[in-house]
């Protein structure tokens, strides 16, 4: 485990030092009668606040200098509260906090995380909408706000950074086929549905003699050109593509698979294994695809975050295009970052103090990579990522998705969630690698499955 600390002992020596300096000077003789004496009350001491770092990013040797110097920057400029970090390192930071709060010396303030990772501390963070009243939330996404509001519990955390999705598309692959480019302004995309984008995904899926889906020659056993892929997801973020939902009901106990869920897993299953336009666990696991479909060349569109620009080549000419509607709704899933505090801290006032100056620093954002929530800083982001890929020309579109997040969030917490999860990948698996597979069978016998694994918790 890797800590840093400022002491309140060097804070107060500072002080100590500032006020010997002022007595000294006070020793030199008055230039005319002094001023009569004034009784000052005494400077309220500052609240110190603890930031617990390494359940996400912030860990790493790069950035803990910045964050050390962001502190000691931030308890340098006002005096309501110091500002106290544990940097500890990824691998143990989740079982080090746990250990904390177990011991009754949990931090008042925690990030950043992600939804996956606050997770596994559900029904422990506080509350904020309280307490932000008396501060600038305008420059805030609105998706960053919905995307941290937990129903039952509130606005748990601010944003950080934001991952909004959209459909990559493969601008070559296009091209070759003659075909137009989806819509990239949800304000144009009535007719841009799922639907639709099953019947673009048929022509854009080819074998190795040129034939795509629609013709009753194509060979599904030799395809080299894919239409569609929801890229590094699972279930739940296929099912978010037809509307946010859970696999445990609002009572939080039972489980479930919603109808829109269960139509987006035969959607699925129907293009990996009857219509062929979507590669099946073989096919994403081969060497045209390599483990990265999208990224391969190989794949015409695909449903991602902002952070897979990290993995498609720089030469590639590709862009975005909206995520499309379900049943007349779209729904953008959402990963996100977030900086909290924790309900049982002794000082909430001075927790969102922190939480708000570290969420709002614009080096801090910068230094922990993801788009910003802040949107003044994303046009920023965005110039700095067009460096990278000459050929998007729809960056609003990514940044339009914050205005269709997934609430609930696809990666939201459920009952023992480490098992649970586990049993969300076996059924996709399961519905990636059988021919042939009765899916509602497949679904029964995992909603089956999951209740028992909540009955455990």
């Amino acid at each position: 485990m890797q800590t840093k600390k400022f002491s309140r002992r060097e804070f107060l020596r500072l002080s100590a030092l500032t006020a010997a300096g002022a007595a000294l000077a006070g020793c030199c003789p008055p230039a005319e009668e002094p001023a009569k004496p004034t009784t000052a009350a005494p400077a309220a001491e500052p609240v110190e606040v603890r930031w617990f770092i390494g359940l996400g990013t912030g860990s790493k040797p790069a950035e803990i200098d910045p964050e050390v110097e962001f502190i000691a920057t931030l308890n340098d400029r006002q005096s309501d509260i110091y500002l106290v970090a544990e940097i500890v390192d990824n691998e143990v930071a989740f079982d080090t906090l746990k250990t904390q709060i177990a011991g009754g010396n949990a931090p008042d303030v925690v990030g950043p995380v992600g939804v996956r990772g606050s997770n596994e501390f559900a029904g422990s963070f506080l509350d904020l909408e309280g307490y932000l009243g008396s501060y600038d939330m305008s420059d805030f996404s609105e998706g960053a706000i919905t995307g941290w509001t937990v129903p039952g519990e509130g606005l748990i955390g601010l944003s950080i950074g934001v991952h909004p999705s959209a459909i990559f598309i493969n601008k070559d692959l296009f091209d070759e086929a003659g075909i137009d480019y989806p819509v990239a302004d949800y304000a144009d995309a009535g007719d841009w549905t799922v639907e639709a984008m099953s019947e673009l995904a048929m022509k854009l899926t080819v074998d190795g003699n040129g034939n795509d889906a629609t013709s009753g020659d194509f060979d599904p056993e030799n395809i080299v050109q894919f239409g569609y892929h929801h890229q590094w997801t699972d279930p739940r973020g296929w099912g978010a593509f037809f509307g946010a939902s859970n696999f445990v009901a609002d009572d939080g106990v039972t489980a479930q698979c919603p109808d829109n869920w269960r139509e987006a897993f035969k959607w699925v299953y129907d293009g990996e294994w009857v219509n062929y336009t979507m590669p099946n666990k073989a096919y994403q696991d081969s060497d045209l695809l390599s483990g990265n479909a999208f990224g391969s060349g190989h794949v015409a569109m695909a449903h991602c975050h902002t952070w897979y620009t990290c993995c498609v080549p720089a030469e590639a000419a590709w862009d975005f295009c909206c995520v499309p509607s379900y049943n007349g709704k779209v729904t953008a899933k959402l990963h996100t970052d977030m900086v909290g505090a924790f309900g049982a801290t002794k000082n909430p006032e001075a927790a969102v103090k922190a939480v708000y100056a570290i969420a709002t620093a614009p080096e801090l954002v910068k230094l922990w990579g993801a788009m910003p929530a802040l949107k003044s800083m994303q046009g920023a982001y965005i110039s700095t990522l067009s460096e990278s890929f000459p050929s998007v020309d729809n960056w609003d579109t990514i940044i339009a998705g914050l205005d269709y997040v997934d609430v609930p969030n696809h990666e939201a917490n459920m009952p023992n969630f480490s098992q649970a999860d586990d049993r969300v990948k076996a059924l996709q698996n399961e519905l990636e690698s059988t021919a042939g597979l009765d899916v509602d069978a497949a679904i029964d016998a995992f909603v089956a499955d999951m209740q028992a694994i909540f009955d455990a918790a």
